[in-house]
């Protein structure tokens, strides 16, 4: 299955609240924004980072709104490593099979742990994301995804 049928069926199998738009394929956060009808902020932004130190080698999807920045330094804390960077985009590929900007926010790799900033649940009462493929959104209930995701929430935002 791909990362955008595992989605659909996660939602689908959980009764989420939401909708799938087909839209023009985009990556940008505030051009994906206008054509969803969305804020820019209830936009649900997913990177794949690669965290070490402390005897820690591992990968996180961070998660945050999309008008916000994350503090790498945080994201590394967060899972008890000093430092983080961006993953390549062949680890990107390997642990979501997605292309960056379609990344959705949930992981079904076991090998990516999941860290949310608390801000993406407090703003808005939907989120919005590429769902696995850079043409297509959901727009899902802020508290279903709270349900479903299952995250570390943990402040990760500059």
């Amino acid at each position: 299955m791909t990362t955008h049928e595992k989605l659909i069926a996660l939602l689908d199998q959980h009764q989420a609240r939401y909708r799938l738009m087909e839209h023009q394929a985009t990556g940008k956060c505030e051009a994906v924004a206008a054509i969803r009808g969305t804020a820019v902020g209830q936009g649900a932004k997913a990177l794949v980072c690669h965290v070490k130190g402390n005897g820690v080698k591992q990968h996180v999807l961070a998660v945050l709104p999309a008008d916000q920045q994350a503090d790498l330094s945080k994201v590394a804390a967060a899972v008890g490593g000093r430092r983080a960077s961006l993953a390549s985009p062949a680890e990107t590929d390997a642990l979501t099979g997605c292309v960056f900007g379609a990344i959705p926010p949930f992981s079904f790799h076991p090998d990516l742990s999941l860290v949310v900033d608390p801000l993406l649940f407090d703003r808005y009462p939907e989120i919005a994301f590429n769902a696995g493929l850079l043409d297509r959104s959901v727009i899902l209930n802020t508290e279903d995804y709270r349900a479903l995701c299952r995250a570390n929430v943990v402040n990760i935002i500059q």
